[in-house]
């Protein structure tokens, strides 16, 4: 197997993982969303009136709307589709008449999930020099001549990849480094639980790792539940089909460049 792989799983089922994992990944959900005084004023006057259709408009200008449903996307999209679709927005009026006022703004002003927080937590963690460079951006970063690490977004490093190291797969990266003259690039990935989407996470990273004629190490930085040993499809692969490719935790990665 793969040696930073072993040592990951080492690490995920010796040590103290997930205590380490939280200067990574802080996943605290955000506080209750604000909403803005002057439109909920609408919002409660439309409410009182049984004005659907205005009702609707000032409900679909907050970030999240109160109710899940399939329609509520178009609506948001093309604001003439109300006036035009009357029994659409008797229906969803008909629930949230139903919720009451209190219910619609508790709902309205729902945190936003932690899973979607995660994303951009693995570069905010780089940017802080955890891994003992700090990030620079692209003209500096083709300058130096030192240990570097890219600062970008993830469609700027695809470009940069593209560019200069050969790459042409179609997912956006989350790290671009070089050490010790050599470059390295690799997807962030925590994945939380088995199946769906998280596998979706893990073969979207493996799929990256797998590019050929890259010009540049390529290392599917993973964390979470894959490390944890038993029948797990993910924990399979990488013991198994997988032994071979680099994949680690965040946490073993500054040990993996400096000895590149």
């Amino acid at each position: 197997m793969n040696n930073w792989a072993k040592l990951s799983i080492e690490y995920a089922n010796q040590r103290s993982y997930l205590d380490d994992l939280f200067q990574v990944y802080p996943t605290i959900p955000e506080g209750i969303r604000d909403l803005d005084g002057d439109l909920w004023k609408c919002v409660e006057k439309a409410f009182s009136k049984r004005d659907n259709i205005a009702l609707l408009e000032n409900l679909l200008k907050l970030e999240l709307f109160p109710i899940k449903d399939s329609y509520v996307a178009y609506l948001k999209r093309d604001k003439e589709a109300l006036k035009r679709n009357p029994a659409t927005a008797d229906r969803l009026c008909g629930r949230l008449y139903e919720m009451g006022l209190d219910e619609i703004f508790s709902r309205s002003s729902e945190p936003k999930e932690t899973n979607r927080q995660i994303g951009p937590l693995f570069k905010r963690w780089v940017a802080k020099k955890s891994l003992g460079v700090e990030p620079l951006k692209r003209e500096k970063f083709l300058e130096t001549k030192g240990n570097a690490i890219l600062d970008a977004s993830d469609a700027e490093m695809m470009a940069f990849a593209r560019e200069h190291l050969n790459y042409r797969h179609n997912k956006g990266l989350d790290f671009i480094a070089r050490f010790n003259n050599k470059y390295v690039i690799g997807e962030a990935k925590f994945l939380t639980d088995f199946g769906g989407h998280q596998n979706a996470q893990f073969n979207d990273a493996i799929a990256t790792i797998k590019a050929k004629n890259v010009q540049a190490i390529k290392v599917a930085i993973l964390d979470g539940v894959l490390y944890i040993q038993g029948n797990n499809k993910m924990y399979k692969d990488i013991i198994g089909k997988l032994k071979n490719e680099n994949i680690m935790s965040a946490l073993v990665l500054r040990e993996f460049l400096y000895q590149i």
